[in-house]
């Protein structure tokens, strides 16, 4: 029996500043759906008789309107989920609110229109009165708690698994398509193409590994796959959080205040508002001394500026001017350990809370 499926919406593609090094393209692309670590994720349930949309009856032609209020026990398999996720012990923390206006993760039960949820911080493109996320089905039947934790996968950065350019998937793209065709589904080909077939760029990707045991990853039945061969016969994660999912987020959202293994992301600064034309400093203490990368994240366009501390007086080390780019300017520069650094950030235009943040890795 073919799975039901998350479906992504397609987002436009990130404007980038012409002439970028590699390494400065990849953390762009990387950091850009991912929330300011420290940041406090408020969701709501859809819980108005007004709330709904228009959708269409697969294989009729016809349309119909069906609401987007999920039952309490619905919701309470996604409050189980965001707990879950919040018990791995990262950086981000979830408060469930009345107040639509106050939520970034906005949470209908639209039957009928999928499951799907907009990636990370692309939920804060949308009004306050349209969903972030969507729940198509029962959550309550057994195995489908799995999407639960999928969706929110997602709404903290995460992509899907088997798309990643390091799974080595090579797919029966005619069984798949036809697959996805039926029900419960009923996908067109873009819509399979996209969500399936398409190879992610390897920035975007949640590790350098392909891990089959990821939330983040689909089953699929028999006869899909062509290649690797164990595969042929089927893909069925087990619908859990896995090591490398755990990984993952701990390396974005490291827990606030706790010295972080060498791997792991060494420093991420809390999040901190500032105005246009205002700046902060944010100091760092690096572990070992080599080449850092130092990324600045945030809602507008920044510079940011490099010093090291000697004698109590800054030094300039490098600066970057985000060029344009949306939300992030990132240096390069070797740190010695034992000294102490600060990168200075200065805001010249917002474009939405100000949250600014700093990430050396």
């Amino acid at each position: 029996m073919t799975g039901r499926h998350c479906s992504l919406t397609r987002q436009p593609d990130p404007v980038l500043a012409p002439g970028l090094a590699a390494e400065r393209r990849s953390a762009l692309i990387g950091g850009r759906p991912m929330w300011v670590n420290g940041t406090v994720l408020h969701y709501h349930f859809f819980d108005r008789d007004s709330d709904g949309s228009v959708i269409a009856v697969p294989g009729t032609g016809e349309t119909r309107r069906v609401g987007w209020v999920g039952a309490e026990r619905q919701r309470n398999v996604v409050r189980e989920c965001f707990a879950e996720w919040a018990g791995l012990g990262i950086g981000l923390s979830f408060a469930e609110v009345d107040d639509r206006s106050e939520a970034e993760l906005r949470i209908g039960f639209q039957v009928g229109d999928g499951s799907w949820s907009a990636v990370g911080r692309d939920a804060l493109r949308l009004g306050h009165n349209e969903r972030t996320m969507n729940f198509g089905w029962d959550l309550t039947v057994p195995g489908e708690r799995a999407m639960a934790l999928h969706e929110i996968g997602h709404a903290l950065g995460m992509l899907h698994e088997h798309q990643s350019p390091f799974a080595g998937i090579h797919w029966d793209d005619e069984a798949v398509y036809a697959e996805l065709a039926g029900p419960p589904n009923h996908w067109d080909r873009e819509t399979t193409r996209f969500n399936i077939l398409r190879k992610l760029d390897r920035d975007e990707v949640n590790g350098s590994l392909w891990d089959p045991q990821s939330i983040m990853e689909f089953p699929f039945t028999s006869g899909l796959i062509l290649e690797p061969e164990q595969f042929r016969a089927g893909l069925n994660p087990p619908g859990t959080l896995s090591p490398l999912d755990k990984e993952f987020v701990l390396r974005w959202y490291p827990p606030v205040g706790t010295r972080l293994p060498e791997e792991l992301v060494p420093f991420r600064s809390a999040p901190l508002r500032l105005g246009p034309g205002e700046q902060a400093d944010f100091r760092i203490e690096p572990r070992q001394t080599r080449e850092y990368t130092v990324g600045v994240f945030g809602d507008g366009d920044a510079v940011a500026v490099l010093f090291e501390e000697r004698d109590g007086v800054p030094r300039y080390v490098t600066g970057e001017d985000d060029g344009g780019s949306p939300d992030n300017a990132t240096l390069r520069a070797r740190l010695v350990k034992g000294r102490r650094y600060v990168v200075r950030v200065r805001l010249y235009s917002v474009r939405g809370s100000g949250e600014t943040a700093v990430m050396c890795w």
